[in-house]
């Protein structure tokens, strides 16, 4: 499957926006696609980090799966990792992080890469993954308009 990276410019804070994406449970009110969220654990891992293992619902066309990823939240450095744990995929990867900018917004940078099992869903994904994963950007930057706007 390609992978995606883009780096956007955006006039909130660095913290906002990792605020923003580190709210996993509220994705459901603003991502494409994201029908559902529930955080199964958190746990503090030191130096401020956390551990959280959060499920998603993903409801595409005909299509509705869930699966499980483990989001590591670094506060400090304003990064965020996930990493796949079960579901649907034969295997998912994502990061942000944020910067400040100096005029006072930040940059958000964005990576994901990512491949389903089933190959139906794979070759509808396949089609419109660029828009998708452009679509998913657009998402978080219309939620920080919304929120700090």
């Amino acid at each position: 499957m390609p992978t995606h990276s883009e780096t956007r410019h955006l006039p909130y804070s660095a913290q906002q926006m990792y605020d923003l994406v580190a709210d996993v449970a509220q994705y459901p009110k603003f991502l494409p696609w994201c029908a559902a969220a529930r955080i199964r654990s958190r746990k503090d891992i030191g130096d401020g980090a956390e551990l959280m293992e959060a499920d998603l619902v993903i409801s595409f066309k005909v299509f509705r799966e869930r699966f499980g990823s483990r989001v590591t939240l670094f506060p400090e450095p304003m990064k965020i990792d996930t990493e796949y744990l079960d579901g649907p995929f034969k295997y998912m990867k994502s990061n942000w992080s944020f910067e400040s900018a100096e005029d006072g917004g930040c940059n958000v940078s964005f990576f994901v890469d990512f491949e389903f099992r089933n190959a139906v869903l794979q070759g509808i994904i396949g089609v419109v993954f660029n828009e998708a994963m452009h679509r998913i950007v657009r998402a978080f930057e219309q939620r920080a308009a919304e929120l700090y706007g």
